[in-house]
């Protein structure tokens, strides 16, 4: 073999080499998540959480839900190497009573696991599920316990997506699931520091918000958990929104005619 093949083979050998490592990994926080008993009519909400853990950037161009009771939302940036991205699961239980078992694929650019498949599950219980639950299930029940409901952001430009954060205890005998949250303006995101809660611990429930009205807002956030007493926690979120100083800029000089 001459110097120059030998050169050429060693090379395609070390850019292969290169290739198979240089790559993109997406390691889930975890793939299945179970609601529990929800009661019928909720919006089951789930956020999953996924790293890349590789050396390229992740794509995610598609998620595709097995039925339409089922609305995926997800990352749609690339992940960088070490960050972390998401998926959310909204299950929709109006007019499914009973379990139910779906399955979420997620599609991306990984050349090593292009699909990766995730599943939510549970059961759903009657409208008015607190009625039909037994006092030794409530006794047994984790419970949702918050210090205060209510948080202002005060005066917040518009196109801004503050956090505000909450300190949340399972006061009960279960873990506590945060299966989602509801709110009129469709503005909140959540994130909670734990995806199950145990008994006497604490988390932190993350709420972002992002207003799209100006002037005093008072949002009320509904808090699912599956908590058998008060699985609807409501929280408030108070803002005075302005508009942005960039957008205000703009306008005035339009206005002066500049």
């Amino acid at each position: 073999m001459t110097s120059k093949l030998f050169l050429l083979t060693l090379l395609c050998f070390i850019f292969a080499g290169y290739t198979a490592k240089a790559q993109g990994k997406l390691v889930f926080e975890k793939e299945t998540h179970d609601f529990g008993t929800i009661a019928e009519g909720t919006q089951a909400t789930y956020v999953f959480k996924v790293k890349n853990e590789g050396t390229e950037p992740v794509v995610i161009p598609s998620v595709q839900a097995a039925c339409g009771c089922t609305t995926p939302s997800w990352t749609k940036a690339p992940i960088l190497p070490g960050e972390i991205g998401t998926i959310t699961a909204v299950y929709n239980s109006t007019g499914r009573p009973g379990p139910f078992y779906k399955s979420i694929t997620v599609l991306s650019n990984n050349s090593e696991k292009p699909q990766h498949v995730l599943y939510i599950k549970g059961e759903v219980g009657p409208k008015d599920l607190i009625s039909a639950i037994t006092p030794e299930q409530k006794a047994l029940s984790s419970r949702l316990a918050v210090g205060s409901t209510s948080y202002s952001f005060g005066n917040l430009e518009k196109g801004q997506k503050p956090v505000a954060k909450f300190l949340i205890r399972n006061t009960g005998r279960k873990p506590l699931i945060i299966q989602g949250v509801k709110s009129a303006c469709n503005c909140v995101q959540y994130r909670s520091s734990k995806a199950e809660i145990k008994p006497g611990e604490v988390a932190t429930l993350e709420l972002r918000y992002a207003p799209a009205m100006l002037g005093e807002q008072n949002e009320v956030v509904t808090v699912l958990s599956n908590d058998l007493i008060m699985p609807n926690l409501r929280l408030t979120l108070k803002a005075n929104v302005v508009e942005a100083k960039e957008a205000k800029a703009s306008k005035d000089m339009i206005r002066e005619g500049k």
